[in-house]
């Protein structure tokens, strides 16, 4: 057990170390200055930019910000929808078959959300030229949309009176030039020399043991892989994710791709307090994202480890559904990374995990993913739980709420519950549509509280923008695939909205001076009651659905 903990406080004090220098490059990137050693992207950037013309030059407000947004978005989903339901006929397609709307619109909004939901396994489904032109460009476009309107957050919170919050354009290019494709880059060359497979061609025809030949399927892995993991995306190259051999060789390559899901969200609260120039405003926000880890971490590794005596497969511990050569402490790190972040790959199966095991990853997401988060979304999800608790902490001691110098009103905790709330009442209604579903039944591999575990899970990973999957859930029928389109694209672009329009409001707002009156948001006390704020709202809002699921299921589980 000891060993289990050893192996995450090294992973916790690695990503740490990785984080900060690269939370000073994010800030000096995204407020437009470019350090000396990448100087040699800029011509790249000017022709970006000439390429799209004058709008790239303007300052826009959130109303021009969030227009940008969707176009790029809606442009995306349209054209990689058309791209997998005419696969077939394109190179290397002749033996896949065309995705049908249903399933093509499916992926194309969970790939262009963030979410990574896969209702199929990739080498079966697709094409190399599907994989690589679209799903893996989309892994890029989709974090660079994400950290682009955080950066737009954190100017309306630094600016003083100002109603516009940047140029996506400007934000979009620079987050994908000198940001996710060096850092992508840099990561599939280490996984290249671990052995994660980068080649065009489709497959080999290869014989086995006993003389019978089948087809192995390959492609472009290692360069997928690294933005999948880097932008916090998810979606394997293979149905089997980060637990198939060609995604994920070695514990090396366990630990560089572990390490990458949670490197940017991390490297960007340190960006966020290098930005303000308040480094104990970024401190506050780092210390509640990594005790929830580490509490989480804590919890899947006691119940993977001493869980309920039917799951002791081999040894003293559950191995059920684990790659051997991970064990139970780093698919216990994985799994809780994973749903911290808005990743989704899985280097184990979750629906094999003890129901507490899995109850804990699904926590972690139905609290909008705001431990660390994806990339740019955790962000300014924990700042939106943040301002809330500042809102409550102003009215339990008599003080005007303030926020890094900005007074937050009714407009401000409008735009917050809106973030906040969005995910919470889309897990919930679209948990309940699926049960109310009269084929629901013969959709699930198991039956009773589990039965509904897997459903609800499949309800947390589409309105949270997750994409893991619990397992055990026939996920590609034209109801599943519709419902799942739209809790995807509604839980990704509403809080947008509310995040550019909070952004602009604050920009609006003259900086208070700070006196003994006002209210810290660095204390122990401060931080304290920002934990209980997110507890308390995921507790009380998921309770009841959690206990007809795993909680029922560790009590029936003999």
């Amino acid at each position: 057990m000891s060993s289990y903990f050893m192996q995450g406080f090294l992973f916790l004090l690695i990503l740490l170390a990785a984080a900060v220098p690269l939370g000073w490059y994010i800030k000096e990137i995204m407020q437009g200055k470019t350090p000396r050693f990448v100087r040699f992207i800029q011509p790249i950037e000017r022709l970006t930019y000439r390429v799209i013309g004058s709008v790239s030059k303007k300052e826009m407000t959130a109303k021009t910000y969030l227009f940008s947004v969707l176009a790029v978005s809606v442009f995306s989903i349209i054209g990689l929808t058309g791209l997998l339901m005419v696969q077939h006929w394109l190179p290397q397609g002749a033996a896949v078959e065309n995705m049908s709307f249903d399933l093509a619109l499916n992926t194309a909004v969970s790939f262009v959300t963030n979410t990574n939901w896969q209702a199929y396994a990739g080498e079966e489904a697709l094409t190399n030229l599907s994989q690589a032109l679209g799903l893996t460009v989309q892994n890029f476009l989709s974090a660079a949309v994400g950290l682009a309107v955080l950066c737009a957050l954190i100017r309306g919170l630094q600016q003083k009176q100002k109603r516009t919050v940047g140029n996506f354009w400007q934000d979009i290019t620079r987050s994908l030039l000198y940001i996710l494709l060096p850092l992508s880059l840099m990561l599939a060359i280490l996984l290249l020399s671990q052995g994660v497979v980068q080649t065009l061609s489709s497959g080999v025809e290869v014989n086995g043991f006993e003389g019978e030949s089948f087809w192995m399927a390959l492609g472009p892995v290692a360069s997928q892989i690294a933005i999948k993991q880097l932008g916090t995306n998810g979606g394997g190259f293979f149905g089997a994710n980060a637990a198939h051999p060609f995604e994920n060789p070695t514990m090396f390559s366990n630990f560089l791709e572990n390490l990458a899901i949670l490197l940017l969200p991390a490297a960007l609260i340190f960006a966020f307090g290098f930005w303000i120039k308040e480094w104990k405003q970024g401190r506050t926000i780092l210390i509640t994202a990594t005790v929830f880890l580490i509490l989480a971490f804590i919890g899947v590794v006691i119940s993977e480890a001493y869980g309920p005596q039917f799951s002791q497969v081999l040894g003293n511990a559950n191995l059920e559904g684990k790659e051997v050569r991970f064990g139970v402490g780093w698919s216990s790190l994985w799994a809780v990374s994973t749903t911290a972040a808005s990743s989704g790959s899985v280097n184990a199966m979750l629906d094999s995990f003890t129901p507490l095991g899995g109850a804990i990853p699904m926590f972690l997401m139905q609290l909008g993913e705001i431990i660390f988060g994806g990339v740019g979304s955790g962000l300014y999800g924990m700042i939106a739980f943040l301002l809330l608790t500042v809102f409550i902490a102003g009215l339990l001691v008599g003080r005007t709420p303030e926020y890094i110098g900005k007074k937050i009103e009714a407009f401000d905790i409008k735009m917050t519950s809106i973030v906040i709330l969005t995910p919470l009442l889309l897990t919930l209604f679209g948990a309940m549509l699926m049960t109310l579903h009269p084929d629901i039944m013969s959709w699930l591999t198991n039956q009773g509280a589990h039965g509904f575990s897997e459903l609800l899970y499949a309800a947390t990973s589409f309105s949270n923008n997750n994409g893991s999957a619990f397992g055990g859930l026939t996920a590609d029928t034209v109801f599943l695939n519709s419902l799942g389109s739209i809790l995807m694209f509604v839980s990704r672009f509403v809080p947008i909205a509310a995040i550019l329009y909070l952004a602009e409001n604050m920009g609006a707002k003259k900086k208070t001076v700070r006196n003994e009156g006002t209210l810290s948001t660095t204390s122990p006390v401060f931080v304290t009651m920002l934990i209980i704020v997110i507890i308390v709202i995921g507790a009380l809002s998921f309770l009841p659905a959690m206990a007809l699921g795993p909680i029922a299921d560790f009590f029936t589980t003999k």
